[in-house]
């Protein structure tokens, strides 16, 4: 089992700034991927970024790229979202999984393990 504990949520305003982490903890695997999600209400879970644990190859979905980063510190087992510019739209909850090798980690299906998810509100 691997255990995935999200902190850094809060409320900023619009044009402000947030760092996310994803602790990991457990049977880690260096060949996991760990994915950013976020679901707004009454949205579905889109995929935000992702990072691989040992190549640190990135992935980011369009509407983030620019303003967010994704980072891995492999000695902490933890990964970060840094967000900067945030926007009112950027508002949910925000959830890391992780995904096995062969698992298509830029959609929420067949993730492996996932967090509980943090909140992120940004004010207009």
């Amino acid at each position: 089992q691997v255990q995935l504990v999200e902190t850094g949520g809060g409320l900023v305003q619009a044009g402000g700034s947030l760092r996310l982490s994803c602790a990991a903890s457990g049977r880690t695997s260096s060949t996991y991927t760990i994915s950013w999600f976020r679901q707004a209400p009454g949205k579905e879970r889109e995929f935000v970024a992702a990072i691989s644990w040992s190549a640190g190859n990135t992935y980011y979905t369009d509407f983030v790229k620019g303003r967010f980063t994704i980072s891995r510190d492999n000695a902490k087992n933890t990964v970060y979202l840094q967000m900067n510019s945030l926007k009112p739209e950027d508002t949910a909850v925000y959830y890391c999984a992780a995904a096995s090798p062969g698992v298509r980690v830029t959609t929420p299906y067949g993730m492996n393990y996932w967090g509980k998810g943090t909140l992120v509100t940004v004010s207009s």
